[in-house]
């Protein structure tokens, strides 16, 4: 009944809303990408503007679509909305199957737009769990496909450090005993250290990083809100970085400012630490740019009170112009609401040359921006560590091409032993993998 009536709400709101929130984007994405994007004047709405495309399947034999020169196929299916991926030393794949943990809905708005998305299949149930997927003969082609761990709470970040595997959990991050090539552990887990959680967890996802000698965990801990509307104390170490001491569980703020940071990754030229933003939402189809930047230790990004810099929002009370002043200018915009949660820096040779050295972003794509905007994979060249050019499109036809259906998602990156591209496909409960044309 209670199911019957949510969906009777759906159909009725939703076209009111999208008729009442019908402003189009009137900047073209090229114009908001680089490290100069033109950013209009902010704007006020009761509810943002919103396009949401139905959710539908991959047909038999469907695939996304690929630049010239590289081609894609199926790794497995049959997921529970998987989000992250990471390949281990003896090229087994380890895929993070997770949504939002039950919570507090605290405002209309908030039941409103939840409803909205998952029409459009960003809300499958989640596995809570790891699957491990193995290429036993070596092929790339043909993938076993193992329950690895189970019993997670809406986990997302994943990282193996010696015969340790640690888990960012919605609330936690926790750590199992591993072998190599085991295909499940069974073994109660050891708390590492708390991470902001609660029953308002706004942005639930927890990514995570290891420093290359392995001491420590950095983990990407969203905000608890688009714009401090559930208070300030809710925003407790969130909108962060954190530096967690793996042998003591000892935890620092590393970084803040940064509204949703995901995807975080060691760029291999310079050695320094890069991450996705999500922005803020609500001032318009135009704003705010989504972003990738390097993060610098002890620095400021601007969020809640300031984006780009020192463009102020002015929704946000009691507002802090000496954060504003040290707030720091992100690297490299991606243009408004595209959504980016996976990065991958390419440091293999499957690819053509043109794909090495780079960063893949995957965009999980927008909501409330009008034409939609991301639902693809990019790579963003890279010279002398800094990003180049304009992003490139890779991967593509996630999204029809009136706009009108999604036929998946793209979410976690990673690079398997022969070099191929791993795409988790979230909404298509998939993992796909490019390799070049001419590759195995």
């Amino acid at each position: 009944m209670k199911k019957r009536f949510a969906l009777s709400v759906l159909a009725l709101t939703v076209p009111l809303l999208l008729a009442g929130c019908d402003e189009a984007a009137k900047i073209a994405p090229e114009k908001q990408t680089g490290s100069n994007p033109e950013l209009p004047a902010a704007k006020n709405f009761l509810l943002p503007p919103m396009q949401v495309p139905s959710g539908t399947t991959w047909k038999m034999a469907e695939t996304p679509k690929v630049a010239e020169g590289l081609k894609i196929a199926k790794v497995a299916d049959g997921f529970m909305h998987p989000r992250q991926i990471t390949v281990l030393p003896n090229g087994d794949v380890l895929v993070v199957e997770a949504n939002s943990p039950p919570g507090v809905t605290s405002k209309p708005k908030e039941i409103i737009m939840g409803m909205v998305q998952k029409a459009s299949g960003k809300g499958g149930p989640g596995g809570n769990r790891i699957t491990l997927l193995r290429n036993a003969n070596g092929d790339g082609k043909t993938w076993e496909k193992h329950i690895f761990l189970e019993n997670l709470h809406s986990p997302f970040g994943v990282q193996l450090i010696g015969n340790e595997l640690y888990v960012a959990n919605a609330d936690g991050l926790v750590k199992y005993p591993y072998q190599s090539g085991e295909t499940q552990i069974t073994e109660p887990p050891t708390e590492v250290a708390d991470l902001p959680g609660g029953p308002i967890n706004h942005h639930w996802t927890k990514s995570l990083l290891a420093s290359p000698d392995g001491s420590k965990l950095y983990v990407g801990v969203g905000s608890n809100s688009n714009i401090t509307e559930n208070g300030i104390g809710a925003e407790y170490r969130r909108a962060d970085i954190l530096e967690v001491d793996v042998a003591t569980g000892a935890s620092r703020i590393y970084a803040s400012g940064l509204r949703n940071p995901t995807g975080l990754q060691w760029e291999p030229q310079t050695g320094k630490l890069w991450a996705v933003v999500n922005e803020r939402d609500e001032i318009g189809a135009d704003l705010v740019p989504d972003y990738m930047t390097s993060v610098q230790e002890n620095a400021f990004y601007g969020w809640p009170y300031s984006y780009y810099g020192q463009h102020v929002d002015q929704r946000v009370r009691p507002q802090r112009p000496d954060l504003v002043e040290k707030a720091i200018r992100p690297d490299y915009a991606l243009s408004s609401h595209v959504a980016p949660l996976g990065l991958w820096f390419y440091t293999g040779t499957n690819l053509p040359a043109e794909y090495r050295g780079g960063a893949f972003i995957s965009e999980h794509g927008s909501w409330n921006r009008k034409p939609l905007n991301g639902y693809q994979v990019v790579y963003v060249a890279f010279k002398d560590g800094k990003p180049v050019g304009q992003p490139k499109p890779v991967v593509t036809g996630f999204l029809t091409e009136d706009q009108k259906q999604v036929r998946g998602l793209p979410v976690g990156l990673a690079m398997d032993k022969l070099g191929g591209l791993l795409i988790v496909d979230d909404a298509g409960n998939t993992v796909w993998r490019v390799t070049g044309q001419d590759s195995q």
